[in-house]
């Protein structure tokens, strides 16, 4: 089985910026376009078999870390303050044609669609991938976070820049390297484990989660051990590693900090594989209930009339290949 896993927020909202034009209409099309169109690609290319759709609820994370995507929130808060009263209605009009989708792809097809309102997308991606492990898995989001659950296993296919991430480099729509203009070689993506290590370390400016070491630097010196030291000694536990992660600093509270300390607060927050057995057991509950839902019958239909309700005349002309996998049951 190759699974295909949907970050449907992720994708819905940031197809917003690659959308020529004001119309708001011509906007929810084409987000809807984007993701319909990276479900059928990833269906036919990488040999999926059936959908996964996950969506975002309130974060568990902010019950331990109540600063988790806090600026986020505020930044939101303050935008909405902002917009003109046609603005707002805009946005409304985006995020009802956002639930109205999240509805038909839930009621009216044979995806598997997950949400819990105390998880988040990413962590219900992660635990299908724990609990699919002899099976592959195709991400589709344009959030790197994702790069720490890339294996032998599991790609990430990213439907707005149409590139697809793998352990062995990164890939064009047509399947050719992708060429990083300044190396002149192909993109890569560093070691997964490497990536979610030093993001617990540099900790995640835009969720609001502070660096466990501030101003650490990735290469080590003859006076000073740095990320990949640590990195590197990490199973030993030896001079490097202790060195590094017993570090201390100071804040602008003037609180004495531990590295170690805040690298494991910054891990429960940042590694999608060591969510707490509450949320453990939230996540699999969910899974099997929704697994076991009754198959959708004559998805094909069901699906002309949403490309007509939304006058997604391209996608509407080949009711065929998205039926397919819309209506593949788990």
């Amino acid at each position: 089985m190759t699974y295909i896993l949907v970050d449907l927020m992720n994708l819905y909202f940031k197809s917003r910026h690659v959308v020529r034009g004001d119309d708001i209409e011509t906007k929810i099309g084409m987000a809807l376009h984007i993701i319909f169109k990276s479900m059928a690609k990833s269906v036919r290319d990488f040999g999926g078999t059936h959908v996964v759709i996950c969506m975002d609820g309130k974060s568990w994370r902010r019950d331990i870390y109540p600063q988790y995507k806090l600026r986020r929130r505020e930044n939101s808060i303050a935008l909405n303050k902002s917009r003109t009263e046609s603005e707002t209605a805009d946005e409304i009009k985006f995020e009802q044609a956002y639930r109205d989708f999240a509805s038909f792809l839930e009621d009216e097809t044979n995806c598997t669609v997950l949400q819990h309102n105390r998880c988040e997308a990413d962590d219900f991606i992660a635990r299908w991938v724990q609990n699919h492990p002899d099976h592959k898995h195709i991400i589709i989001s344009s959030d790197s976070d994702f790069y720490q659950l890339i294996s032998e296993n599991v790609s990430q296919y990213n439907g707005i820049t149409g590139e697809h991430m793998t352990l062995y480099g990164t890939f064009d729509d047509r399947g050719r390297p992708v060429i990083d203009k300044k190396s002149k070689k192909q993109k890569q993506i560093d070691d997964p484990e490497y990536i979610l290590f030093e993001k617990c370390i540099r900790g995640d400016s835009t969720d609001g989660i502070f660096s466990a070491y501030p101003r650490a630097p990735k290469k080590g010196s003859k006076n000073r051990t740095g990320i990949l030291d640590a990195f590197a000694d990490r199973n030993k536990k030896g001079f490097d590693y202790n060195n590094f992660m017993l570090q201390t600093w100071v804040d602008h509270d003037d609180v004495e900090h531990r590295v170690i300390d805040r690298y494991e607060l910054n891990r429960k927050l940042i590694d999608l594989t060591a969510q707490p057995l509450e949320i453990q057991q939230y996540l699999d509950s969910t899974i099997i209930e929704t697994t076991q839902k009754e198959p959708v019958k004559q998805v094909g239909i069901r699906f002309m009339k949403f490309c007509g309700k939304y006058d997604l005349q391209k996608l509407s002309d080949n009711p065929v290949e998205h039926a397919a996998y819309l209506g593949a049951t788990y």
